[in-house]
């Protein structure tokens, strides 16, 4: 089981990734809502929010509200963040799930 720290280093890590890459995907996904990631095994989580293909505003503790909101194991964070771990995979095996509405769903799949 990963620590709470090598959680919130891979966020922060997937952050600058996304900061790398937003001039490309800008213009391909408009969208702006607010982000829970809920680590289930070491309950807690963390919140941002996703504007223009960037992760900002990273910070501890949930946010109820998030229009998005993505539950997985300390572990399944890392892996997804390192590339090691597919989505579509991880999510038709239930080791991730990810609520939001359908149409940011089809928005977010440009980032994954």
């Amino acid at each position: 089981m990963a620590s709470v720290d090598e959680c919130r280093q891979a966020l922060h890590d997937l952050a600058a990734r996304l900061d790398a890459n937003a001039d490309r995907v800008r213009d391909r996904v408009d969208l702006d809502r607010t982000l829970a990631c809920r680590i289930t095994d070491l309950r807690t989580a963390f919140h941002g929010r996703l504007r223009d293909g960037r992760l900002l505003d990273l910070a501890d503790g949930d946010d109820p509200k998030a229009k998005v909101a993505l539950s997985t194991t300390s572990d399944d964070l890392l892996a997804l963040v390192r590339g090691e771990l597919d989505v579509p995979k991880a999510l038709a095996a239930r080791r991730i799930s990810i609520s939001a509405n359908p149409f940011d769903l089809l928005k977010l799949r440009k980032l994954l």
